[in-house]
């Protein structure tokens, strides 16, 4: 339901499988994204707050509970459960790419390079790893190297619309 956009309808299939299985972690992680869709942003970070008691090795609890965070403002608690995903799962390119925006809204931009580059080594056509990538690179004054980030977004996919307005700013 959730990938049809009928969210409260996914709300409550995931509250039927919470009521009949209490410790399906997977369950509560994705009833809080699913609130997290919904705007209900506090309700979200207990869903996963539970899953991780549920399941401290559970990757996805940590970077979801992480992405709440960074909604809610809370950088630091944020890179710190991204930081913890990426612990439990040093392949998890997505982990690697959100702690890079998470460091890039905290002004550390040497250090978000380096997570957004670890999450194209892991996933080579990440096309938002490509496009994090370049405004980091662009933050940075790497203007050169930052376009050529955004071309690669372009090569990898074309129709992706969130490279766009970065790649505008090099052609005005």
């Amino acid at each position: 339901f959730r990938d049809l956009g009928k969210l409260k309808e996914a709300e409550l299939c995931h509250r039927k499988a919470i009521a009949l299985n209490p410790n399906f972690a997977e369950a509560h992680s994705n009833l809080g994204n699913i609130l997290r869709d919904l705007g209900e942003l506090k309700e979200a970070e207990i869903c996963h707050h539970k899953a991780i008691e549920l399941d401290p090795h559970f990757a996805n609890a940590h970077l979801n509970l992480g992405n709440i965070f960074r909604d809610l403002g809370k950088l630091k608690e944020a890179e710190l459960c991204h930081r913890k995903a990426i612990e439990i799962n040093p392949h998890f390119a997505i982990a690697h790419c959100n702690l890079g925006n998470i460091l890039r809204d905290l002004g550390e931009l040497k250090e978000a390079e380096l997570c957004h580059r670890k999450a194209i080594e892991i996933n080579p056509y990440f096309a938002n790893a490509h496009l994090n990538l370049g405004n980091t690179l662009s933050d940075n004054g790497k203007l050169q190297e930052a376009f050529n980030s955004f071309l690669k977004v372009i090569e990898i996919n074309p129709t992706f619309s969130n490279i766009y307005p970065s790649l505008t700013r090099f052609l005005q």
